[in-house]
């Protein structure tokens, strides 16, 4: 995190370094840190986006509901799809955006609406 370069775009607070970034797929890695109280504030994707939570805890949203998010879980955003993140702790995700992406592929889809 020493690193990771603070970002305050769309009204955000954190830290992000970028891990990889291809040319030929259009395809890049990034680590996101968040301290207690920071966020990505609402905005749409550009591509698709998978948002890993690695460590801590915190909540996502997709422009209309917001749901808690912690270590071992994941959100995915399409194109155009406003999203937002944050956490009142801290964490840390790795996030994963390309055009290609299709998690569903190999991820199990949690139903946020509940029972």
């Amino acid at each position: 995190s020493e690193i990771a370069k603070p970002v305050n775009q769309f009204d955000s607070s954190f830290r992000h370094v970028f891990l990889a970034i291809t040319d030929n797929t259009l395809a890049g890695i990034s680590c996101m840190y968040f301290a207690a109280g920071d966020r990505v504030g609402l905005h749409d994707a550009v591509s698709s986006q998978l948002f890993a939570v690695v460590d801590g805890k915190g909540w996502v949203r997709d422009g209309t509901r917001t749901v808690s998010i912690v270590a071992g879980e994941c959100a995915f955003w399409t194109p155009g799809e406003f999203h937002a993140a944050g956490t009142d702790a801290v964490m840390t995700a790795i996030v994963i955006e390309s055009a290609n992406l299709e998690p569903w592929r190999w991820m199990p889809e949690i139903d946020l609406a509940g029972p």
